[in-house]
């Protein structure tokens, strides 16, 4: 089923930022507990292998047990390329689901934040192993998140999964390699198929702009490769944008230029080159079947990076056994491939699909 939502959103969210926050620390009001889970001889899909992969994560709440105990409100929240689970307690996100009879009430629901491989605190080439570290893929990723929650957190089952961009990617595998796993899954800003045309392409001019940078020298560098760093930032400002709101909030050549010149590149070379190539091998289109979970499946129609006009996301969500697509239209307030961070505008969607998920 296709929906066309008329909802407002409230203010700017690029992927540039998304990045940055990987390694920030926003204030929160919330209590969070941090932690590390090391798995050992992790194997990856490319037959490399980690003596101990170090997997970091936030979660919030306490996680509740039925008579059988088996977990109840356990609750696995997925970033994007670039990002880190710090970036769910931004107030745009945190605020509008975390309180007191909010949707995500943590008094309520036992929260899951995770870093990804190769992202935040968790095992990365910047690390120390470089271009060394093993090239893991979204598989990779997915396999060692469900490692964190079974054996680093003791929990057999999920109420829910939420990810956004690369997230609502790992969503999607999640559902088809563990579809007895979650009571629901809420996909946000990323369609199921094979990564091509222009979004491969950005991301392909990204890693050969640093490649292509002397000073990147094979991943050996001691010093970061600054014009290929820079040339990878303005592809992500393009692609992570939306036209109207831009136009907005830069409506002379002046304050256009003068957003351009105060940029500056703030990501390891390593660890985004590992990042964007991780997407290389993702295609979940053949097995979408398989997924049996509810699946309350969101983008919006000014993302540059899932453009609605390729219809890839009615066809396939018509596969889904038990999938609602949602598309939100472009308005003077969307905010493009970042629409995902913003709970205030999909919140309605995620309580319909924890009340149809209920037991």
């Amino acid at each position: 089923m296709v929906r066309f939502a008329r909802i407002a959103l409230l203010a700017v969210s690029v992927l540039v930022a998304i990045a940055r926050a990987s390694y920030a620390q926003t204030p929160t009001k919330y209590p969070v507990t941090d932690g590390d889970y090391v798995a050992h001889n992790f194997k990856f899909k490319s037959g490399e292998q980690l003596p101990e992969l170090r997997l970091h994560y936030k979660t919030l709440g306490k996680l509740a047990r039925d008579a059988q105990g088996r977990p109840t409100n356990a609750v696995l929240i997925l970033h994007g390329t670039g990002g880190s689970g710090q970036q769910f307690l931004s107030p745009q996100f945190a605020d509008e689901l975390y309180g007191p009879g909010q949707l995500l009430d943590i008094n309520r629901y036992f929260l899951v934040l995770p870093d990804g491989i190769g992202h935040g605190k968790s095992s990365k080439p910047s690390d120390g192993m470089h271009a060394h570290f093993p090239a893991y893929d979204y598989d990779d990723m997915v396999a060692a998140q469900h490692l964190l929650v079974t054996e680093g957190l003791g929990v057999q089952h999920l109420r829910l999964i939420i990810g956004t961009s690369m997230g609502c990617m790992h969503s999607f595998v999640w559902g088809e390699t563990y579809p007895d796993f979650m009571d629901a899954m809420m996909p946000l800003a990323c369609l199921p198929v094979q990564i091509a045309g222009r979004n491969r392409l950005w991301r392909k001019m990204s890693m050969d702009a640093i490649r292509q940078d002397p000073a990147w020298n094979g991943g050996e560098y001691e010093k970061e490769p600054e014009q290929g760093l820079r040339t990878a930032e303005d592809l992500l400002i393009i692609a992570g944008s939306a036209p109207l709101v831009m136009q907005k909030n830069l409506p002379t050549r002046e304050s256009a230029d003068h957003y351009a010149e105060k940029l500056s590149a703030a990501m390891d070379a390593n660890d985004w080159l590992y990042q964007l190539n991780s997407s290389r091998n993702y295609d979940p289109s053949p097995q979408l079947e398989n997924i049996t979970a509810p699946v309350m499946w969101i983008n919006s129609a000014d993302d540059f990076i899932n453009p609605p006009e390729l219809g890839i996301a009615e066809k396939e969500s018509k596969r889904l056994k038990n999938g609602t697509f949602v598309l939100i239209p472009i308005s003077d307030q969307t905010r493009g491939h970042g629409t995902h961070t913003w709970a205030i505008v999909w919140q309605a969607y995620l309580k319909e699909l924890l009340d149809k998920s209920a037991h």
